[in-house]
């Protein structure tokens, strides 16, 4: 199933033509020139120059990135949170129940802020009611036909469309470099497999996530994975760099990030030996996008800011380094 006839992997695989020539005159046409772009081009060079001192193996080129808020948009609430609100009212008539139970009956009254009052609980009530009972076929099928229908309600694109043009050049840049690269995210693993191919040329054995517990059963005469609404594993904070141990094995060599939830990947990718790369998306752009740090419900990145000098990390500023946000696939009706 393609997302949006195909528009999101057209304009990627155009940012991969322009960027399969490793050492092209402009591989990243969506940063404005300045220090964040060539911090970026000088530690690909260092790093994939034979004879370098800081030269990399392309088996041990590691590159991870937080989804949420660093490759695509997270505002005003995480796009699968989205997900799983639009699934509350597809599946409520199922459910009459929830009219009077919370967060639900305040879900359906259309006021989230007091059905988000509840805070991480309530959300996990949230996705376990939407998410669990399902095969993993089955969830893959909801999530295809949301991503591929459902629109932001600011901007009026799809969510897919709302993968930042920048960080998609820089993704196919890297690998063009000998890169592997790997999505390493708090959102759930198997609803970002769905469409991290698709969207950012990341295969999903290249994605690492939260997690609910799977159950092996027969229906049907046939085997089937079910979702159990119960939780496995959360990635996020200290649990990011465990989980990339788990998954890959290989300690990166560079990590990117927007918040504080991205700071021990931060500081565990960036301390080892040899040539390191740690980067932060600062949301500086009120206007083509959003600003936001050290206050936000969404994406708090407040710690992580003040290490980023310290450490040497590169922080991005939207505003000021980005000539583009989105990609201009079409023109979008508000």
């Amino acid at each position: 199933m393609k997302i949006k006839d195909g528009l999101v992997t057209a304009v990627f695989a155009g940012t991969l033509a322009a960027t399969t020539n490793a050492h092209a005159a402009d591989a990243l046409p969506s940063w404005n020139e300045g220090q964040a772009k060539q911090s970026v081009v000088a530690f690909v060079e260092r790093v994939t120059a034979q004879g370098s001192p800081d030269f990399v193996p392309e088996s041990e080129r590691i590159a991870t990135f937080d989804n949420d808020g660093t490759l695509w948009s997270e505002q005003p609430i995480y796009f699968q949170l989205a997900f799983a609100l639009d699934r509350v009212k597809a599946l409520a008539p199922q459910h009459p129940e929830w009219k009077d139970k919370e967060p639900f009956s305040s879900l359906l009254r259309g006021d989230l802020k007091a059905a988000l009052a509840g805070g991480k609980p309530a959300v996990f009530e949230i996705i376990v009611a939407t998410h669990a009972g399902m095969t993993s076929e089955e969830f893959a099928g909801v999530v295809h036909t949301w991503i591929a229908t459902a629109k932001h309600p600011k901007t009026g694109r799809l969510y897919s469309e709302m993968a930042y043009q920048p960080m998609l050049e820089l993704l196919a840049y890297l690998r063009a470099n000998g890169f592997k690269t790997f999505i390493v995210s708090g959102g759930g693993i198997e609803f970002m497999r769905v469409f991290a191919e698709e969207v950012y040329g990341i295969p999903p054995e290249q994605v690492i996530g939260s997690s609910g517990r799977l159950k092996f059963e027969i229906r049907d005469g046939k085997p089937v994975l079910v979702k159990l609404p119960e939780v496995d594993f959360i990635d996020n904070e200290a649990d990011k760099p465990v989980a990339i141990q788990k998954h890959i094995g290989r300690r990166p060599i560079a990590a990117f990030g927007n918040s504080d939830g991205d700071l021990q990947m931060l500081q565990w990718t960036t301390a080892a030996s040899g040539a390191r790369f740690g980067l932060i998306v600062h949301h500086t752009d009120a206007e083509r996008e959003w600003a936001y740090d050290r206050q936000s419900s969404i994406g708090l990145l407040d710690k992580a800011l003040d290490e980023a000098e310290a450490n040497g990390w590169t922080v991005v500023d939207m505003k000021d380094d980005w000539n583009t946000i989105f990609p201009n696939l079409h023109k979008v009706e508000p």
